[in-house]
């Protein structure tokens, strides 16, 4: 069974949005085990108000030792735009994949180097949970796409 983490610079909170998180990731469970882990801490709080560029030297600093196992991918809106059968593509062919979201200030351009794959889910600028549902529904997705399951139609 693969499994697949998210990353994301994010508080953990109880809101509208978690029901349909913990529904996909169940949904997913039949293929895959999936996590998310909401990293966010007082150094990352105060580089926010320092400047963009200590925000996002903060990220890396808590995104980087989950670059160590699996396949790393960060969803960057410079990212390559992809369809949902290259989504599946990736997934089936990693035992583990990291997804990262990053904060409210993105990347530094050496943590992007660092992962093996920058995908962009839109040229949109979402909110945080959002784009987590969206890459929740596509991880979902390409499992059921990988496993002749009928979501996908």
């Amino acid at each position: 069974m693969s499994k697949i983490n998210i990353y994301q610079i994010a508080k953990s909170s109880k809101d509208d949005y978690e029901p349909i998180i913990k529904d996909f990731i169940k949904m997913s469970s039949k293929y895959s085990k999936v996590q998310i882990f909401n990293l966010f801490n007082k150094q990352i709080g105060k580089a926010q108000t320092i400047s963009d560029i200590e925000a996002k030297k903060s990220y890396s600093e808590v995104f980087e030792p989950h670059l160590s196992s699996g396949y790393n991918i960060a969803l960057d809106v410079l990212g390559s735009k992809i369809d949902s059968f290259e989504f599946a593509e990736i997934i089936s062919k990693h035992s583990t994949i990291n997804f990262f979201i990053g904060g409210a200030y993105g990347f530094e351009k050496e943590f992007l180097h660092k992962c093996d794959k920058k995908i962009s889910l839109s040229d949109l600028t979402m909110a945080h949970k959002i784009a987590n549902i969206m890459l929740l529904e596509q991880v979902f997705r390409s499992l059921c796409i990988i496993n002749n399951h009928p979501y996908h139609k």
